[in-house]
């Protein structure tokens, strides 16, 4: 399959302005894109109008759609591309499969719409990537939720879009599902040579799964950039999510085998995680939630826990439910979050700069 390089970056722009009843959608971006763009917010933020504007499925939309040199919408100078003329995939909570054809006739369905000189993803190369052979003589009510959304996914690519978006594809699915398909997902962001928005309520899913992060608040646009960097922002309502916490690089020096652990270097601490088959000298992406960092002034002589590192507190702020604090550290120049109690912080005295160790409970690598 195709991958994405500097020179396919698209330039996407969006200045759009959408009323439905009392809610007011109210965006200004642009950038220049490739792979997954996550896109968060509460509830009723806008996630789901904003894709659909961009997809040309809200009417009453007004503004500027525009990718590359496509211009899909121009409200100023009357220029309104019908939504199938886009070449935008999309991909829903519930499949929307058709249910009068089986897994390939769903497949085929746009794919023999798409002229052969423009088709850049073959049915094969699809079918093999999103693990579909299986599949393709069944009916879509005998699929798995998963399966269905794989189908789906398939479909979308297979119509060979220049822009994918994806609408909460795994909120519909239980906690299994979800954990068997996310992998399909993931692997969006390094072979697809297509950008991607993916609109999710779940922000461990986003984390695992896009590169950028654009967070939306109230029909406005409250933040964009790099994910690892919105994610240690103390000021943004990220920190103050169930889910907050940060990805930080570590490299893998060793393993030990009579414990099944495997160590790594964080800015010359070492960091253990459970026995990992990767070789030695690798880069790896953790997450650490700020609900697993605990603080303390001294090395604890007697723990259980494992990771016990050095850092400088750069920044407290509230962490958004009563007698909470989330408090942003620093390690070897990369960031680190916790969320403890307020009294904590006072009985501890915690200020910026003054040097904490963090006590970690757990950590995830990032695949």
């Amino acid at each position: 399959m195709p991958h994405a390089s500097p020179a396919q970056l698209a330039q996407l722009s969006a200045r759009l302005s959408l009323r439905l009843g009392a809610f007011c959608l109210d965006v200004d971006w642009q950038d220049a894109i490739s792979g997954v763009v996550g896109v968060f917010g509460p509830s009723g933020a806008g996630k789901s109008s904003l894709l659909r504007c961009l997809a040309g499925l809200e009417p009453a939309c007004r503004g500027v759609v525009q990718l590359g040199r496509h211009c899909w919408q121009d409200t100023a100078r009357g220029v309104f591309i019908a939504p199938h003329q886009r070449g935008v995939g999309m991909v829903f909570q519930d499949s929307r499969l058709f249910p009068h054809l089986d897994v390939r006739g769903n497949l085929e369905y746009g794919y023999r719409r798409v002229p052969v000189a423009e088709r850049r993803l073959s049915l094969e190369q699809v079918v093999t990537w999103l693990n579909l052979d299986a599949l393709l003589e069944r009916a879509p009510a005998s699929l798995s939720g998963g399966e269905r959304q794989r189908v789906a996914l398939g479909r979308a690519l297979l119509a060979q879009p220049r822009l994918l978006l994806l609408d909460e594809p795994l909120a519909a699915l239980d906690q299994r599902r979800k954990q068997e398909t996310l992998p399909y997902f993931k692997l969006l962001r390094e072979t697809l040579a297509i950008p991607i928005l993916y609109v999710s309520h779940s922000l461990d899913e986003l984390v695992a799964s896009a590169d950028h992060l654009l967070l939306l608040e109230a029909g406005r646009l409250a933040a964009y950039g790099p994910l690892d960097t919105l994610l240690a922002r103390v000021d943004l309502s990220l920190a103050q999510h169930d889910d907050a916490g940060a990805v930080i690089a570590a490299r893998l020096t060793g393993h030990d085998e009579a414990h099944h652990l495997s160590y790594l270097d964080l800015a010359g601490q070492q960091l253990s995680i459970g026995r990992q088959d990767i070789a030695i000298g690798a880069t790896l992406r953790l997450r650490i939630h700020a609900r697993d960092v605990a603080l303390s002034l001294e090395p604890p002589c007697h723990s259980t826990l494992l990771n016990i590192i050095s850092t400088t507190l750069v920044e407290l702020a509230p962490a958004g439910q009563p007698g909470q604090v989330i408090v942003k550290l620093a390690v070897g120049g990369q960031p680190l979050l916790a969320r403890i109690t307020q009294k904590s912080a006072q009985a501890l005295a915690l200020r910026a700069g003054m040097p904490v160790y963090a006590l970690i409970k757990s950590v995830a690598l990032m695949t």
